[in-house]
């Protein structure tokens, strides 16, 4: 019998080399799986972010500021205290005997216009006796004021020219025809002008112009308003070349881009166009803005129209503008409003407070600018220098505090990181005060492209996109400079046919003077750069 101390357990025999191998295959595939549910979350994260975008942008509000009770956070607990009380305050009025509201004063009515015609009619009274006996005296009149129109009326103009004869050698002569923007043809400047206004700036479409037209006994059709309009298109375009120089001549520029609907030759279907804007500052007295009309949105199309620029171009963060500030000529500065939005957008459908408070800072930047906006460039950037500077470096590091402790995939970490990876642009204007702090001014020019494709809904032809820019270009031009569009038009559309070409720029929006009106030498722009 063997000794039990000197017996020998033998040890677990390995597992067997197939075992081994599938207990690897499972691990793996378990990797795998994690790695794709986790891909799977973040995607669906995203995805119903950007159903709620487009829930807010369908059905939400349009306003981007924060509520009340949002605002509460950002200060300290003595505000949140008074808000507290004040709510108290509120709920125990509410609990008391309602009273009867006050009745408001009758709204002022405003006074009509004084330079409209007055057509008057007088009304006396039949009895010229009182039921005493004794006759009425007149002590005075009662006037009172209504507004009235017709719809617009039509008249002929007639060109009488008399004719001449020699009776020696039979030579006949006659006064010669005034030129027109439309040889031989049938609209005088004022309907040109017309047309042209309530098609582009109305946004009425030839087909509803028609049927206006024909309710006061005028049949224009409208293909003979859409030859009008393509013609003046073709007479006008260098008019809009030179606005393209003058806009150009400036330290800073706006730009923007839009798409438009193209029709495609052949198919009854459309592509995607565009149409890129241009735009000077809202700091020089002199504005201007131009459209340009592209099939597509490649950087090829800036490049062509910015090619001789240099100075600084505001724009969002697109891509084709990128190769431009690579060149070193322009300088590209960013819209903070893209910004802000970005951060709002994941305040209001994530709740999140760091987003929440970036928005709060960015507004102290606004509030800024609006005492800016009316100061001289350099006392602008002392202003910003002094007490908007603060704020933006407050935000930057609020910012890269923050961006730590939010992953990669965060609503609010990609807010954010569109902010810091293009911080240097967002910023630009603090280091120039004829730089605005946004893209607002050129966005607001694009508003009129943007009502008008609703109702023509796509473009027929390139060409007519073209012409189509050229109007826009000429008509919101003359609206930034306080001009009504049909008068600088009509005037444009008399005076243009016998202009000569270095005269052309008499014509321009920023200084055109309606005819018999002494043009005043142009004051010199500060924001125009020497040559």
């Amino acid at each position: 019998m063997l000794d039990a101390a000197h017996t020998k357990t033998p040890d677990a025999a390995p597992p067997p080399p197939a075992e081994t191998e599938t207990l690897q295959e499972l691990r793996q595939l378990l990797a795998r799986m994690q790695g794709e549910l986790k891909f799977k979350q973040t995607r669906i994260e995203a995805l119903n972010f950007e159903i709620a975008r487009l829930k807010r942008w369908r059905f939400g509000s349009s306003s981007e500021s924060l509520d009340t009770s949002t605002q509460a956070v950002l200060f300290d607990c003595l505000l949140i205290d008074a808000a507290l009380e004040d709510r108290a305050a509120s709920d125990a009025l509410k609990a008391a005997p309602a009273t009867p509201p006050r009745t408001k004063g009758q709204a002022v009515r405003q006074a009509l216009p004084a330079k409209l015609p007055r057509i008057e009619h007088h009304h006396e009274i039949t009895q010229t006796h009182c039921a005493c006996g004794q006759a009425f005296k007149r002590i005075g009149e009662e006037v009172s004021e209504q507004l009235d129109c017709v719809p617009a009326q039509f008249f002929v103009l007639r060109h009488i020219r008399g004719k001449y004869a020699c009776a020696c050698c039979q030579t006949i002569a006659a006064a010669p025809m005034p030129a027109q923007m439309i040889d031989k043809g049938i609209p005088a400047p004022g309907l040109l002008a017309q047309v042209a206004v309530a098609k582009h700036d109305d946004h009425l479409p030839l087909y509803r112009q028609e049927e206006i037209y024909a309710r006061s006994g005028v049949h224009i059709a409208r293909s003979s308003m859409a030859q009008w309009i393509g013609i003046c298109g073709v007479r006008l375009a260098p008019l809009a070349q030179a606005l393209k120089q003058f806009i150009l001549s400036h330290a800073v520029v706006h730009a923007d881009e839009t798409p438009v609907q193209l029709l495609a030759p052949g198919r009854g279907k459309t592509k995607k166009a565009y149409v890129w804007v241009y735009r000077t500052t809202n700091f020089v007295p002199q504005r201007a803005v131009l459209f340009d009309f592209c099939t597509s949105r490649g950087g090829e199309h800036p490049q062509r129209v910015l090619q001789n620029f240099s100075g600084t171009l505001v724009t969002d963060d697109f891509s084709g503008y990128h190769k431009l500030q690579r060149q070193g000529a322009i300088t590209g500065a960013l819209c903070m409003a893209h910004a802000r939005r970005k951060l709002f957008e994941a305040h209001k459908l994530n709740g999140s407070q760091i987003a929440a408070h970036a928005v709060a800072l960015i507004a102290r930047l606004y509030e800024v600018e609006r005492e800016a906006r009316e100061l001289e460039p350099a006392q602008r950037l002392l202003l910003r220098q002094s007490r908007a500077k603060p704020v933006a470096d407050a935000l930057h590091a609020w910012l890269l505090e923050k961006r730590q402790t939010l992953a990669k995939a965060d609503i609010t970490a990609k807010a954010i990181d569109y902010s810091l990876s293009n911080w240097r642009a967002l910023t630009r204007y603090l280091d120039d005060g004829h730089v605005p702090i946004d893209n607002n001014a050129v966005e607001n020019a694009i508003r009129p492209l943007a009502v008008g494709r609703k109702n023509w809904l796509f473009v027929g032809s390139q060409q007519a996109g073209e012409r189509a820019a050229v109007m826009l270009s000429l008509i919101e031009s003359a609206k930034l400079n306080g001009h009504d569009p049909w008068a600088y038009l009509k005037d444009v559309f008399e005076r243009l046919p016998t202009l000569k070409n270095r005269d052309l720029e008499l014509l321009l929006p920023h200084n055109w003077k309606p005819a018999g009106v002494p043009v005043a030498p142009a004051a010199a722009d500060n924001l125009l750069r020497p040559g």
